[in-house]
């Protein structure tokens, strides 16, 4: 359906300066996501095996991955500048 949007409270319209932004912007994340998946299914290699024991601290990874989304999202809505909470 076309300017689905318009049906959605608190969207507005953009421009095509706008939407560039926007798509370069989450060009950007999805770039980001695909180091983050590497990172969480790098295993050790140990005498030749895969230990299946994750080389990074997941834990940080999690925490990074979290912020990274947030940040990309956040940039998505400063220019977007949704109306609505």
């Amino acid at each position: 359906m076309d300017n689905q949007h318009r049906k959605i409270s608190g969207y507005r319209e953009l421009d095509q300066a706008e939407i560039d932004l926007m798509n370069e912007i989450k060009s950007l994340g999805e770039e980001i996501g695909s180091v983050v998946e590497k990172l969480e299914r790098t295993t050790i290699i140990r005498d030749g095996l895969n230990t299946g024991e994750p080389l990074f601290d997941l834990r940080w990874v999690e925490a990074g991955k979290m912020d990274l989304q947030k940040g990309v999202m956040s940039l998505i809505r400063s220019v977007a500048k949704p109306g609505t909470f």
